[in-house]
Order: structure tokens, then C-alpha cells, then sequence
């Protein structure tokens, strides 16, 4: 008997490729979707040499319903995790409609796809923005949820709609994931975070200064109500982050209902403390100046990750050493990414 096939979509993007790998080792098969719209083909070539098979991919957007109806109709799918949209909080601001209509609109395609094809479990990709500026830490997941940008309501409303969905048909499963900061790279260095242009998230920048890509790091704010002024974030490692998945997936294969989890480590790092665990990684200076308070930017956010702990079975294990160690193995053998 074939293992479960998982679909996949965004499954070139930097969370994706490694949740790929997860699965694989974990002895699903995989049928990735996704549009390059911000990732690259190459991201294929790398699986390939690091799961030992060619990739099962399919070239489509998941707004795209005539597309996703022909992935769904080629053989039966046991679950979907949905990775695929858009996902920088500033640029989110500057183009709010190509965030709702990519972000909210996928989420629907592939929803209604499932529900024609009878695939009714489902891992989302959340995030902890819908947490907005937390009450308290650590966050816990009956925390009050807000948004202070239109990636994280579209998230939001992501949410409220699965949760509406499983209201009326108890037979969805649905594990929604509640993200913290992403980080690190796969062990081999083959594949990691690929940002286009300007990094939006703070360690692929510090990766470019420590590398010389970029002559300095712009840390924006440090008055901030912490130990050091800057802003503190609950950093995480994305192969724990994979293996989250596969644990959610785990969950509702299992036919244990539906779950909101937080994923993170529980333990907040400011923007310092991350610069220097990357200097003492890589054996590079990492040169910096302190830049005005972006708007919206709160002082700490971490995660109490213990449901995740007790209802999946998971917790992060690798450090702040390990996340810089890798992510700086990423960076120096890919100095431009995976365009060389």
C-alpha cells in the first residue's frame, strides 16, 4: 500500500522545501505546488540531491482553481499544508489588495478544492502576528488576537474562515500554526532563506553584512522596555519548525480532531543578542547602527509552546548557536542565493 501522498503548496518557498524534506523522512509522499512568484526552480535540483528522489511537483498558483481541480483529480490526496502567500509585513502595508486577494483567495481555492475532492484535513501555515501586541508573555494560544498590518490580517481572517469551516462540517481537521521567527537553514547548507532584493527578516540581513553583501545591519529601535533596548523575538529554527508539520499532520492522520498550536521555542532573543551569536558563528563582525522605531514594531514576543508539546509530541532543540551556525553555513556557500 502507497503512504499517504501530502500536497504541498508554496513548496519551493524557504518553510516548504525544508517541511518537504521533514515529510519525506518521515515516509509521506510529497506533491509540491507552487509559482516561483517567490522562489526559484532551483530549489527542485536541491531536493532532489538531498531526499534521494526526484521531486513530485507541479507548476500552478493556488488561486488558480481549473489548476488546482487538475492536481486534486490526478490521484486521491490524504492532506493539504498550505504554505502558498504572500508574506512581508511591510510590503503588505504598501500593497494591502495583492495581500488580501493572493493570501485570502488561495486559501479558498484550495479549500473548495478539497471539499470536492473529499481531502478534509488540513495544516495552515499562521502566524504569531494575529497575536498583534500581546497582554502578556509568553503567549499562549487563548490570547487575545489582533492584527497591526495587513499580512497579519490576513492571516486573521484566514483563521476565522477554517474555523468557521469546521464549525459547519466537523469532519474537517484542521491544525492552524501559529508561527514565531522563522530562522536557520538545512544542516547540508543546500538550501535556506532566498529572499529577493532587501531582506524583510533580520538574519538573512545579517548574513549579507557578515558576508559583505551589505556594509551594515540597521537595528530600528533600542529603547524598547528589554534587558538590552532592542526589540526581543522568539527565534526559531525552520528544520524544527518542519518538523512541526509533520507532527500536526501526524495529529490529524490520526483522527485526533482539529488543534491551534503555537510553534516557537519559548524563549525570547533581542536583536543583539542574535548579531553577536552570529559573530562568534561565523568569525565575522557584523557592523550595525541604530535606526528609528519602525511603526508597529512591539517590544517582545514569545511563545509558551507547551500545547504543542502535549497534544503533538514537539519541541524545538535547536539553539540560537545552531540557527546562526546553519544559517551562516547557507550564506557562505550560496553567496547569491540559489542564483549561484
Amino acid at each position: 500500500m502507497n503512504p499517504p501522498l501530502i500536497l504541498l503548496t508554496g513548496a519551493t518557498g524557504f518553510i516548504a522545501s525544508h517541511t518537504w524534506l521533514a515529510l519525506q523522512a518521515a515516509g509521506y509522499r510529497v506533491l509540491g505546488i507552487d509559482n516561483f512568484s517567490n522562489s526559484s526552480p532551483e530549489v527542485l535540483t536541491r531536493l532532489k540531491t538531498l531526499g534521494g528522489m526526484t521531486p513530485d511537483f507541479i507548476r500552478a498558483d493556488v488561486c488558480d482553481a481549473a489548476a488546482i481541480d487538475t492536481v486534486f483529480a490526478r490521484e486521491p490526496i490524504a492532506a493539504v499544508v498550505h504554505f502558498a502567500a504572500f508574506k512581508a509585513v511591510g510590503e503588505s502595508a504598501a500593497k494591502p489588495l495583492a495581500y488580501y486577494a493572493n493570501n485570502l483567495s488561495g486559501l479558498f481555492t484550495v479549500c473548495q478544492a478539497m471539499e470536492r475532492h473529499h481531502c478534509q484535513a488540513l495544516v495552515f501555515s499562521s502566524s504569531a502576528t494575529v497575536y498583534g501586541k500581546p497582554e502578556q508573555l509568553p503567549i499562549r494560544e487563548d490570547a487575545a488576537l489582533s492584527a497591526t498590518n495587513p499580512y497579519g490580517a490576513t492571516k486573521l481572517m484566514s483563521e476565522t474562515v477554517l474555523r468557521d469551516l469546521q464549525a459547519a462540517d466537523p469532519s474537517w481537521a484542521i491544525a492552524t500554526l501559529r508561527y514565531f521567527n522563522p530562522v536557520g537553514a538545512h544542516e547540508s547548507g543546500l538550501i535556506g532563506e532566498d529572499p529577493r532584493g532587501t531582506p524583510n527578516n533580520v538574519m538573512p540581513f545579517i548574513s549579507q553584512v557578515a558576508i559583505g553583501k551589505r556594509a551594515r545591519l540597521s537595528i530600528f529601535g533600542n529603547d524598547y522596555d528589554t534587558a538590552d533596548g532592542t526589540g526581543v523575538r522568539d527565534y526559531i529554527h525552520v528544520s524544527d519548525l518542519a518538523e512541526g508539520h509533520v507532527a500536526a499532520l501526524r495529529y490529524l492522520l490520526a483522527g485526533k480532531g482539529s488543534i491551534v498550536a503555537n510553534l516557537g521555542t519559548g524563549q525570547g532573543s533581542s536583536v543583539l543578542e542574535l548579531v553577536r551569536a552570529f559573530e562568534q558563528a561565523s568569525g565575522r563582525s557584523v557592523p550595525f547602527e541604530i535606526a528609528p522605531r519602525r511603526p508597529g514594531d512591539i517590544d517582545a514576543c514569545y511563545a509558551d509552546p507547551a500545547r504543542a508539546h502535549e497534544l503533538l509530541g514537539w519541541r524545538a532543540t535547536r539553539d540560537l548557536q545552531t540557527m546562526c551556525a546553519d544559517s551562516w553555513r547557507w550564506q557562505n556557500l550560496n553567496p547569491n542565493g540559489l542564483a549561484g
